[in-house]
């Protein structure tokens, strides 16, 4: 794992109520972001002593306790990290975990493609849901834009959902029901991505009330979803 984000808070652009890191209001902390060089020896240190010691790596997967493109560097370190992969692990997978906010920016968009699997999050395609799950910081967020930005991804980004239920300040919380699985259908569709996963909670949820989804309900909810799109879809 690499975690651009500082490691004594939290820096994103989401304050999602299942985030495992916490909320927001816990603050940046004082370590301040990892610098690029930083980022780039300790990877190096790393992946030269698990090649010493005969250990195999399958992916390297950017995520953490925030959103790694919010960092200045993201592209340059990217491009780091799949140097050094091509190096030391040549058939291990570059992944990124991206709640999409920063899509709008070209040099993350590139970024993105140059990387095996970019992750990309729409919990909803309700903008109630939206803004009650996710809790984007950005007032002018809406689920629209963020489609039309996704499309840049079609066929080769991987659309990640979680699922989840509960309540919030006294707001019902449930994307599982036919009207949000048929957004999402329509969403899935106009994106077109080469993959789907869906998910539930799997740690502690700093909203208390938060329900995991049960494992074959989300597998009917991904037979749903794939029978009318045409797109496989990864229960997690």
């Amino acid at each position: 794992g690499v975690n651009l984000s500082p490691a004594d808070g939290k820096v994103c652009s989401f304050d999602c109520l299942y985030c495992e890191a916490g909320f927001n209001s816990q603050g940046a902390g004082s370590a301040g972001l990892p610098s690029r060089a930083d980022v780039s020896r300790l990877l190096e240190e790393k992946l030269a002593a698990m090649r010493a010691d005969g250990v195999s790596l399958d992916v390297i997967t950017f995520s953490g306790n925030g959103e790694p493109t919010l960092h200045p560097h993201f592209a340059d370190i990217v491009d780091d990290t799949l140097r050094l992969r091509d190096c030391y692990f040549p058939m291990a997978k570059v992944s990124v975990l991206t709640n999409s906010t920063r899509i709008d920016r070209p040099d993350v968009v590139a970024a993105l493609k140059r990387v095996d699997n970019n992750i990309l999050k729409l919990d909803s395609a309700i903008d109630a849901t939206v803004s009650l799950v996710d809790r984007p910081n950005a007032a002018s967020f809406n689920v629209a834009g963020l489609l039309e930005r996704l499309k840049e991804f079609s066929g080769t980004g991987i659309i990640q959902t979680m699922m989840l239920r509960g309540e919030w300040e006294g707001r019902c919380i449930d994307n599982t029901t036919p009207l949000e699985v048929e957004a999402l259908i329509e969403a899935y569709r106009a994106v077109s991505p080469k993959e789907i996963m869906l998910y539930s909670l799997d740690r502690a949820t700093p909203a208390k009330s938060l329900v995991k989804v049960p494992q074959e309900e989300l597998e009917a909810i991904a037979a749903r979803i794939t029978e009318a799109t045409g797109i496989p879809v990864k229960v997690n």
